[in-house]
């Protein structure tokens, strides 16, 4: 008889094939939620051409649905508490710039109306968001 102790080995490979399934599954999960990760609630957003500019990825959104209710991060506030709110929270965030995202079904007087109390707020670097052709 042989002495099969001195054939022996240690295996010395790492099996790879798991860790290469966990990882597609990953890649799955992360394209199908990131699409769900955007800010915001559903609004129809007006068209205009392509002026240039990219929106931030850490923007702050001031939203107006269709049926004219404002949202701060996907909470609603009423109109009046808007200017307050804003404030509080320009105090404990050093943001630059507002972008505000109507509804293109809002009428003009209720974005006017939100325009003014942002701007009463303190904060003068408001932009429209829209969507491009």
């Amino acid at each position: 008889m042989k002495n099969l102790s001195k054939q022996k080995g240690f295996l010395s490979e790492i099996n790879v094939t798991p860790f290469v399934d966990i990882m597609l599954v990953l890649l799955i999960i992360f394209m199908v939620t990131a699409p769900m990760l955007q800010q915001g609630v559903g609004i129809e957003l007006p068209k205009t051409k392509n002026i240039g500019n990219q929106l931030p990825q850490k923007a702050f959104i001031v939203q107006i649905k269709k049926d004219e209710q404002v949202y701060i991060a996907d909470q609603s506030i009423a109109l009046e508490d808007l200017q307050k709110k804003l404030q509080a929270i320009r105090e404990h965030n050093n943001f630059q710039a507002i972008y505000l995202q109507a509804d293109k079904w809002v009428p003009y007087g209720r974005v006017a109306q939100t325009l003014a109390q942002i701007k009463a707020s303190g904060i003068n670097n408001v932009n429209l968001i829209t969507v491009t052709q």
